[in-house]
């Protein structure tokens, strides 16, 4: 069953965060094209064909039941496309449920992507009622490393994803803190 975030909607004080949908797709791929903003994710980004198709699989899921990626909107300006924020299952395999973003260039250092992710991780422990969350992100990736840290997530090490390095971060649900995801970016 496709949920698409099921009918999960997040409004802060900057942002609208609603269920990704397939007419997200173009906003999507434009943001990759920016080789600075993949740099540190290994995706389909030279193939436009394979691209489409990865972006469209990962917006339909299927995902469990209130997970799924959320598209990242400006309150001010709702048509204005920010990026994106996802729950799932790591690797869209699992078992474990990843928390993670990717914003337009243009909205980094502004506290954007700390402000969308903290409601989604939220709701993965007071609504979802998930055990941890967790966060796996590229070593040299340090405005991700900034807002793992924000969100109250917890660096556990260097592992391997992939054929790459990146820092693990784990929050369990006992280590949960709503007032630091409520916390300022």
């Amino acid at each position: 069953m496709t949920t698409l975030a099921g009918s999960f909607a997040f409004e802060t004080e900057r942002l609208l965060l609603r269920p990704r949908t397939l007419a997200d797709t173009d906003a999507c791929i434009e943001m990759d094209r920016d080789p600075d903003v993949t740099r540190f994710v290994n995706g389909p980004w030279s193939d436009p064909a394979a691209h489409r198709a990865f972006v469209e699989k990962r917006t339909s899921g299927p995902w469990p039941q209130g997970m799924g990626y959320w598209t990242i909107l400006l309150r001010e300006d709702a048509a204005t496309f920010v990026g994106w924020v996802l729950l799932i299952p790591v690797d869209a395999v699992g078992p474990e449920i990843e928390i993670g973003w990717r914003l337009r260039q243009r909205f980094w250092g502004k506290g954007f992507a700390t402000e969308a992710a903290r409601p989604v991780l939220a709701h993965a422990f007071e609504i979802l009622g998930l055990d941890e969350v967790i966060a796996e992100i590229a070593p040299e990736n340090l405005g991700s490393l900034k807002v793992a840290e924000k969100i109250g997530l917890k660096r556990r090490g260097l592992i391997e994803h992939g054929e790459m390095p990146a820092e693990r971060f784990t929050l369990k649900s006992v280590e949960f803190s709503p007032s630091v995801a409520a916390g300022p970016g």
